[in-house]
């Protein structure tokens, strides 16, 4: 068991897709105080928004396998071709679906307040990214994962 958590502990590919989510959504929570001038706790954990921590965990993951596993390898082509999905539905099924939820929203709100929908709660609208978002976090997944290198795999 406990060899278990210690290769878990020094799984560098691993430890880098979740230092770089981490770094992501620390990112977002201090820009958007910085912008709203309040906290707001669920940026900490929330999809959307500058920049992609599905990206940046995603290109970390696929970059540290790349340099653990070899870039040649099938392990790293499948790491890629998933990271490349994930950028792709941030940038088009997620973005387009949090832009209808805005138009449906605006419609709901200007329903009549005797309308059974004019209750309802509000869906999400923060769903996908914009593809500078999606880029950023690639850039910053590939940055971790570099850095993940020298500290990880170089000491060894």
């Amino acid at each position: 068991m406990s060899s278990s958590w210690s290769s878990i502990l020094t799984n560098y590919p691993l430890i880098s897709a979740f230092i770089a989510f981490v770094i992501a959504q620390t990112i977002k929570f201090f820009t958007s105080w910085y912008k709203e001038k309040q906290w707001d706790l669920k940026q900490l954990v929330g999809s959307g928004g500058m920049p992609s921590s599905h990206s940046s965990t995603v290109t970390a993951l696929a970059t540290a396998i790349g340099f653990q596993e070899g870039f040649g390898g099938a392990l790293f082509a499948t790491a890629l071709i998933l990271a490349c999905i994930v950028m792709y539905d941030a940038t088009g099924v997620r973005l387009h679906a949090g832009r209808q939820a805005e138009v449906l929203n605006q419609i709901v709100y200007e329903l009549p307040a005797e309308h059974p929908l004019a209750e309802s709660r509000p869906l999400r609208e923060l769903l996908g990214h914009t593809p500078p978002q999606v880029a950023a976090g690639g850039f910053l997944g590939i940055v971790t994962s570099v850095v993940g290198y020298f500290i990880f795999l170089d000491a060894r």
